[in-house]
């Protein structure tokens, strides 16, 4: 690296997992990059058995299937040369607060390991890609438009902008579809197996099924974990779920189910 000053190595860290919940899903690969002070690197990457079926949608994104961890170790026979591998070092990663560093501590702690963080310094590459390049309406509006929003934040100044952003990111996009439910198929539909809108459950029949979660409750009916898991629902409530997940979830507990007509 050339325009980073490090007193210390600094490791570059990166998980591939079985879905996209930081409390839930299991490593199937992890790589890491080691930066030293003198410029020079070493790197680990290895493949992991999570113990749990790989998701198909998370095997599309990743390309890592049941069989191709069959044979690699758990999690617990690795986790030792991990924390070797990382000793001391500075940790960065880009989404590593809020995913790589937690799914990381939940498998150490899992494996009755603990990566002690200390005075270690945290780098998230995607904090400071948000914070230099906003991803907000005003600059949507700004390069598609060539203009800033007058009274931006007002509800009428912001709307009038989104109309506008819209129509010029067709002109801008020749290619993209002409028709609503064309671009939402392209860009927002949802598997239509799912109940809410982050995939949480799912529907298996006219059953509602978790589509998420530990060994036994992922693919198990919400009815039966309802019954014999309470407080797994009762968990859901307390964390950062959506509110139709929660909504869902508060009903069960009320002995009321979704029902697939």
């Amino acid at each position: 690296m050339r325009h980073l000053v490090l007193d210390r190595p600094l490791v570059f860290l990166d998980l591939e997992t079985t879905g996209v919940s930081p409390v839930a899903d299991r490593i199937v690969e992890l790589s890491l990059i080691k930066v030293h002070p003198d410029g020079s690197r070493d790197a680990m990457t290895r493949r992991v058995n999570p113990g749990v079926l790989i998701p198909p949608d998370a095997s599309r994104i990743h390309g890592i299937t049941d069989a191709a961890v069959a044979d690699a170790p758990p999690f617990t026979r690795i986790a030792d040369e991990l924390l070797t591998f990382i000793d001391a070092a500075d940790l960065a990663g880009f989404n590593i607060y809020r995913f790589d560093l937690p799914v990381l501590h939940r498998e150490l702690a899992l494996a009755g390991r603990l990566l002690e963080m200390g005075s270690r310094a945290i780098i998230d590459a995607q904090v400071i890609y948000h914070r230099r390049v906003p991803r907000d309406l005003a600059a949507a509006y700004r390069l598609y438009c060539g203009k800033e929003i007058v009274g931006a934040h007002g509800a009428a100044a912001d709307t009038e902008a989104c109309v506008e952003v819209l129509d010029a990111q067709l002109a801008a996009y020749p290619d993209l579809p002409r028709t609503p439910r064309d671009l939402c198929e392209l860009f927002t539909s949802r598997d239509a197996s799912t109940i809410d809108t982050q995939g949480r459950f799912r529907w298996d029949g006219r059953e509602a099924v978790f589509g998420f979660g530990p060994e036994g409750i992922r693919g198990r009916p919400l009815r039966e974990v309802a019954t014999n898991h309470s407080r797994f629902l009762s968990w859901i409530l307390r964390k950062d779920f959506r509110p139709d997940v929660k909504a869902i979830v508060q009903s069960a507990l009320r002995g009321r189910f979704p029902f697939r007509r």
